[in-house]
């Protein structure tokens, strides 16, 4: 029996929104996955049956299951649906689980991704202990136990900060690599770049009329080196900080999967192979250290696929902090000109647990129209965690 390959065959993503007051401040976690199933079944072009699961990652959205919500109004009531949470990595785990299962043969067709409305989701509230009746609302579950090293609710320190620190960053790397974020997501934005992975979003205005969403809104083509130099660090307080709103990630809302098949469906059903799934990993270290996570799971995905840093023809390392792409550039040897060519977390936006399918759609297409090769998606995610995925763009065919 020949062996399986985990391939996808299909891939959507929303536009990315910026969080409460941005276009899709109104739609919910729900309708964002509703509309991102639906459209990645259709363009698999497979049939109902073919499908095996939906596999979504959520974070601090409250429960339920939104891959099992979305499958039902795409017309798949026999697909049952998983969620996934592993925060920010979330959605290269649902990429890496469906892998696992169709390669194992268990399964041979799951729709993987994410999704994120940071806009709408809703307020908590935990009871303060040794109370009866007082909460404490705006409550997140925290990813790690609170400590002043590495604060639960503040990833500026956290991830920003911790990394920039211990890899001697200054400000001046950090803003420039911001800028040059945004430089590129413009362009990219310009160059239709994003037009095929994206699913036009419709939109209900105040009037009453619809109207269509179909360019990610978090690019700023105004920011300049003196501008991110001019905002205000986010902890004055403490000496030397560098972290800013600007050489952050935005706060956002989006939807993105694909379709992960195994290769013999493929080619029984005879379906374009867009890239090949060829490892995945992930790793945990101190919660202090967070954004330095990237620098365990990559070697270790690396590992798994077979390949070396200088084999890898693209990176998308998620700029949760641009401290973290920066800081794996420079510990990992990995040459930043390949990073992010299209932007990331800096300008596109990072709605969490849609982040890393949405780089694994971005890879694919940058790579196909480079020719094929292989790819590597990459992030930190709270709690000291780390996750990536190894994809390989096939060479076009000779005509």
């Amino acid at each position: 029996m020949s062996p399986i390959d985990a391939v996808i065959v299909a891939g959507a993503r929303t536009p990315v929104g910026t969080a409460f007051k941005g276009t899709l401040r109104d739609t919910t976690a729900m309708e964002l996955a509703e509309i991102v199933v639906s459209e990645v079944y259709k363009r698999s072009g497979l049939d109902v049956d073919d499908v095996d699961d939906v596999i979504l990652a959520e974070s601090n959205y409250g429960g339920g299951d939104m891959a099992r919500h979305a499958a039902v109004v795409a017309g798949m009531l026999r697909v049952p649906g998983q969620a996934v949470n592993r925060h920010c990595a979330g959605s290269l785990t649902s990429i890496g689980d469906a892998a696992a299962q169709v390669i194992s043969g268990a399964e041979r067709a799951i729709i993987a991704g994410g999704v994120q409305s940071t806009s709408t989701s809703p307020l908590q509230a935990f009871r303060v202990p040794g109370t009866i009746d007082q909460f404490t609302e705006k409550w997140m579950p925290p990813t790690h136990p609170d400590s002043a090293q590495a604060p639960n609710m503040d990833m500026s320190i956290t991830v920003g900060w911790n990394t920039a620190q211990a890899t001697g960053l200054t400000r001046e790397e950090l803003d420039a690599w911001a800028l040059r974020s945004h430089e590129r997501a413009i362009a990219a934005i310009d160059s239709g770049a994003f037009a095929d992975e994206i699913v036009p979003v419709q939109i209900r205005t105040a009037d009453g009329e619809t109207m269509e969403f179909a360019v990610d809104e978090h690019p700023r083509r105004d920011t300049t080196t003196q501008r991110l130099a001019g905002l205000k660090v986010l902890h004055p307080e403490i000496a030397g900080f560098s972290i800013t709103a600007g050489n952050s990630s935005g706060v956002n809302d989006a939807a993105a999967a694909v379709m992960v098949v195994g290769s013999d469906l493929a080619e029984e059903k005879g379906l374009d192979v867009l890239a090949t799934v060829n490892a995945w990993a992930s790793t945990a270290i101190d919660p202090k250290d967070t954004g330095l996570a990237v620098l365990d799971v990559i070697p270790k995905v690396l590992g798994r696929a077979g390949v070396a840093v200088e084999d890898v023809a693209l990176w998308e390392i998620n700029e949760a902090f641009a401290s973290v792409p920066v800081a794996a550039c420079k510990k990992l040897g990995i040459d930043e000109e390949l990073v992010n060519v299209l932007g990331s977390g800096c300008s596109i936006g990072h709605p969490v647990s849609a982040s890393g399918a949405r780089m694994v759609l971005s890879l694919i297409g940058e790579l196909r129209r480079r020719g094929g090769g292989v790819g590597v998606a990459a992030m930190c995610a709270g709690g000291g965690q780390a996750g990536a995925v190894v994809i390989e763009v096939p060479t076009p065919r000779a005509a």
